[in-house]
């Protein structure tokens, strides 16, 4: 069956960097656009960024343009979220998923990863 494995999360200081990784199996990953989606204490799960297929068209949260850099590597089967920068606000549990079409909203999405916590403090 279709896996989706999140690494990478931590406690880190604001301004700090982190990379998160999120390992794929049980699907032909590079058919897939990928996405990874963010939730925080009482709010509902929201968009960070999404990357196409082949890895060539990117699409990122205002929140996040210019931090995060979302990449992937299929023969790896993986995707990562590079992140800078880092602030308080981007304290969240963070989610891959998977999509068969470039999507930004979470129901669009078909598989999850369990989800990785990111914590910065201020």
């Amino acid at each position: 069956q279709v896996q989706l494995v999140e690494s990478g999360g931590g406690l880190v200081q604001a301004g700090d960097s982190l990379r998160l990784s999120c390992a794929a199996s049980g699907l032909i990953f590079r058919r897939y656009v990928m996405g990874w989606f963010r939730q925080a204490p009482g709010k509902e799960r929201e968009f960070v960024a999404t990357i196409n297929a082949s890895g060539s068209t990117t699409y990122y949260a205002d929140s996040v343009k210019g931090r995060f850099t979302i990449s992937r590597d299929n023969a790896k089967n993986t995707v990562y979220l590079q992140m800078n920068s880092l602030k308080s606000d981007d304290t969240a549990v963070y989610y891959c998923a998977t999509s068969i079409a470039t999507m930004f909203r979470a129901p669009d999405y078909n598989y999850w990863g369990q989800g990785t916590q990111v914590t910065v403090s201020s």
